[in-house]
């Protein structure tokens, strides 16, 4: 299996066959752990299963199985991502249908992409992280705050039961309903809005994922986790934002800690208006 080597470069990013082009201009996320380095825990993660055919995608052979197996044996199961759903869920969905067709080169390198609209797709890794700290489950309803090009959404449905996905660009929302209706999941709802308020018809919600990053955590959204449930979200101004897990107690108070340095985009609409709350 061909070892991936992790690079940090300013200004551009080294394409597989070594030659140099030009990088995404959005905030990438902060470097996380290497390869090289040993995982959180000493117990091994399952095998995984091949996705069978049949399955949300046709039946041609996945020119990209062999750079996803990869992502997941090199990029997750060697850090500290250890939840089999996730891993699998993440063997599963094919993050070159959620890129732009100039970038699917780079669709399973563990970085961020852009989608347009100054909007980015986040790295695997991060994906796999906050997916794997909302501890979803095959019974939850989830609620996914910025779509984006709706992977996160498309890993979330392979776990949970339903979700709902709230992007504020109104063209990126048409453009993921489109593509995840395409793909077949028929288990997600996306809709064009402001996610600081949440999707409150919805709720309560056994977790919430938060794509993009507001000042301070948002009330609305605490309101709308069930007891016991949690919201992986990143806070912070740019340059200093933190990886942040919020857990509905049963009394309604909630608990908060941080996990990892990261970089998103800036959460905007109503987030705008409430900083510093």
């Amino acid at each position: 299996m061909r070892r991936l080597v992790w690079v940090t470069l300013v200004a551009g990013v080294m394409t597989s066959n070594g030659c140099y082009r030009s990088a995404p201009t959005e905030p990438l996320p902060q470097q996380t752990p290497s390869a090289s380095q040993s995982p959180s825990t000493s117990q091994s993660p399952p095998a995984l299963r091949t996705p069978p055919p049949g399955d949300v995608q046709d039946n041609l052979e996945d020119e990209y199985l062999v750079q996803r197996k990869a992502m997941v044996e090199q990029q997750l199961k060697l850090r500290d991502i250890s939840d089999e759903k996730v891993l699998q869920a993440m063997l599963d969905v094919r993050r070159d249908e959620f890129v732009p067709e100039d970038y699917r080169d780079l669709a399973y390198s563990d970085q961020p992409l852009p989608i347009g609209h100054q909007q980015t797709i986040s790295q695997p890794y991060i994906v796999a992280l906050m997916t794997q700290l909302a501890q979803v489950k095959p019974e939850h309803t989830v609620l996914d705050v910025g779509t984006g090009s709706g992977y996160q959404a498309a890993v979330l449905a392979k776990i949970s039961k339903q979700v709902y996905s709230i992007e504020i660009v109104e063209e990126l929302a048409d453009e993921s309903r489109s593509r995840l209706q395409r793909l077949g999941y028929t288990n997600v709802e996306v809709r064009a809005g402001d996610g600081y308020a949440g999707w409150p018809e919805h709720a309560p919600f056994d977790a919430i994922i938060v794509a993009a990053a507001p000042d301070h955590v948002p009330p609305k959204l605490v309101e709308q986790l069930a007891p016991g449930a949690r919201m992986v979200i990143p806070i912070g101004r740019r340059g200093e934002q933190q990886l942040m897990v919020v857990e509905k107690q049963a009394d309604g108070s909630d608990k908060q800690w941080t996990v990892t340095p990261v970089a998103f985009v800036p959460m905007t609409g109503e987030a705008e208006n409430n900083k510093d709350k």
